[in-house]
Parts: structure tokens; C-alpha cells; sequence
């Protein structure tokens, strides 16, 4: 520890008031290692020997999101295979798993960073947001329209994962620490979409029997009246006003 002493006091007009004598210990920032590791020019595998044991269960939750992503375009290469659209839509629950993990292992070894929370927030961004959105199009949700609703759907969340980066700390929080409300709908709650496909899926409602059928077919304007859940979705997560308590 470091100690500073002040000598003088200043009196609130400017003048020198006595002579005070006052010891101060203060505590230097703690060592960094992975921010020394990041910004180092030398040294092999410096951005693996970076990363906290958490970072690594955020990779997988990534992980979790690109093989949804694969599985279905493994089922739209072979439509008869139903157990690779099964597997894309089981993979993203399996992410939501390491999503909820890596954060308490952060918080057991007391070590977070900058680089864990955009790690977290860019794997999410695949595993609820790209990946639901995929496994949508792959069961039939694929006309031009329904396109650009999806892409707003994941639009919605990389946007609202931005935000939550930006205004993290100007949250309030509770008495652990942890913010004590989502502003917005956080973007994991796309398991319920994902839950639904895998009920229509279940039921033989997919491709030409997606409930509710097609708007204006045969038109430009062919759209899947369900494609309107993932924009409703997407405009929730993107709300300031929406609330959601932290478990």
C-alpha cells in the first residue's frame, strides 16, 4: 500500500488555513492480467491465455448458436430429416444453459471484464437472436417479406444488446451488485419462439402448413401472419419503458 500525506489545508476563500497533518492509505488498482495480455505485442497465444474461465463458458454458448445455425441448413439441404431442425432448435435451450453459467462462474471467482460482456453479448446475439430467426426460415417462414421481418427481429436484439452494454452501469442495482432490472425484454426470451417451432414442428405444421397460412400469395406483398410474434418480440426487446425484474 501506498501512503499519501496532505500537509496544508486551503480555506474556502483561497487563503491557507493551518497546517494539518492527515494519512491516507489508498489501495492501487488491482493488476489487470488480461488487460496487459490484450494490449501486449509479444508473447504466443497471448488472447488465450487471456481469456477468464467464464469467457471460455461464453464460447460455448456461442458454440451452441453456430451449430443451430448448421443443423438447419442441414435440414433445408434434406427436408425429411427432421432431427436436425429438432437439433437446431434443442441447441439454442443448450446455449441459454452456458448463457446462465458463465455469469456464475464470474461471479464465484470475482472476475469480469470488458471483454467477457461483449463476449457474452456478441454470443447471444448468435444463439437468440440469428439462430431462431434461421430455424424460422428453414421450417417455411421464407418470403421476401418474411425476410425483412426476421432481419428486424435480429436486428432488434443486436441493437438491444448494444444499448445494454452502453447503459450497464447507469442501471441501478441491487444489494449483490447485479443490475436490478432488464430494460426491455432481454433477448433469451426468444426460447419462447424457439419453443413454439419445436411445437410445430411436433404437430406436422410446417412448410406449406405453418398455422395461419400466407397473406396476399402469389404477390410481392406474401407474408406469413406468424412472422409478426418475432416483431412483436424484437420491438419488446428494443423497449426503454419495459422493466423486467432480475430473477
Amino acid at each position: 500500500m501506498s501512503k499519501r500525506t496532505s500537509y496544508a489545508a486551503v480555506a474556502a476563500d483561497g487563503a491557507p488555513a493551518k497546517n494539518i497533518d492527515i494519512t491516507r492509505e489508498s489501495s492501487p488498482p488491482p493488476y489487470d492480467k488480461q488487460k496487459d495480455l490484450l494490449g501486449s505485442d509479444t508473447g504466443h497465444f497471448s488472447l488465450i491465455r487471456a481469456m477468464h474461465l467464464a469467457d471460455l463458458i461464453t464460447e460455448l454458448n456461442g458454440l451452441c448458436g453456430v451449430l443451430s445455425l448448421f443443423s438447419s441448413m442441414r435440414y433445408l439441404i434434406d427436408p425429411s430429416s427432421l432431427g436436425n431442425i429438432y437439433a437446431a432448435l434443442a441447441l439454442i435451450p443448450l446455449g441459454l444453459f452456458f448463457d446462465f453459467f458463465d455469469g456464475k462462474v464470474a461471479r464465484w471467482r470475482k472476475k469480469s471484464s470488458m471483454m467477457g460482456q461483449e463476449l457474452d453479448s456478441l454470443a447471444d446475439l448468435i444463439s437468440f437472436g440469428v439462430s431462431p430467426a434461421i430455424a424460422a426460415f428453414a421450417i417455411g417462414i421464407r418470403t421476401p417479406l418474411d425476410h425483412l421481418c426476421l432481419a428486424f427481429f435480429v436486428l432488434c436484439g443486436l441493437t438491444r444488446l448494444a444499448r445494454f452494454n452502453v447503459t450497464a452501469t447507469t442501471i441501478p442495482k441491487d444489494a449483490t451488485g447485479k443490475a436490478a432490472y432488464f430494460e426491455g425484454t432481454p433477448i433469451p426470451t426468444s426460447l419462447a419462439l424457439d419453443a413454439l417451432m419445436a411445437w410445430w414442428v411436433s404437430r406436422g405444421w410446417i412448410h406449406d402448413a405453418i398455422p395461419f397460412g400466407t397473406l396476399f400469395e402469389g404477390s410481392m406483398f406474401e407474408v406469413h401472419p406468424v412472422v409478426v410474434l418475432f416483431m412483436i418480440h424484437g420491438c419488446l426487446m428494443t423497449s426503454k419503458t419495459l422493466h423486467v425484474p432480475k430473477p
